[in-house]
């Protein structure tokens, strides 16, 4: 069931990538690297918290967009705060995903009968 919801997530969002420009999608994709990179690094450091671990993700696309940007900015004198949301979407993107399909199981409450 799983595998089929992520195959359809990423069908959908291919089809809707259509309509963006190719340098978006390119941020997207960077940001989604970047953001499994930093939710990595802060599930290990803060022991599997899902709060980091999506402040992670948010955290890493946002420093490799703002980075990325301000290497635009001194090479041609632009600063694209498109490209930086694109980027951070896929940070965000990665971070929710990686927390719904982490594989924990919720607990459930057991009854006792009497």
């Amino acid at each position: 069931m799983r595998q089929g919801v992520l195959v359809l997530l990423l069908l959908s969002s291919c089809c809707s990538f259509s309509q963006l420009q190719q340098d978006k999608v390119l941020h997207f994709g960077a940001g989604v690297v970047s953001g499994a990179a930093g939710a990595f690094i802060a599930h290990e450091i803060s022991g599997g918290d899902k709060w980091w671990t999506i402040t992670g993700a948010v955290g890493g696309s946002l420093l490799a967009g703002a980075a990325k940007e301000l290497i635009d900015q001194n090479r041609y004198g632009k600063w694209d705060n498109g490209d930086l949301a694109a980027t951070v979407a896929g940070g965000v993107t990665v971070g929710v995903v990686i927390e719904l399909f982490s594989g924990r199981r919720k607990k459930r409450v057991g009854r006792t009968l009497r």
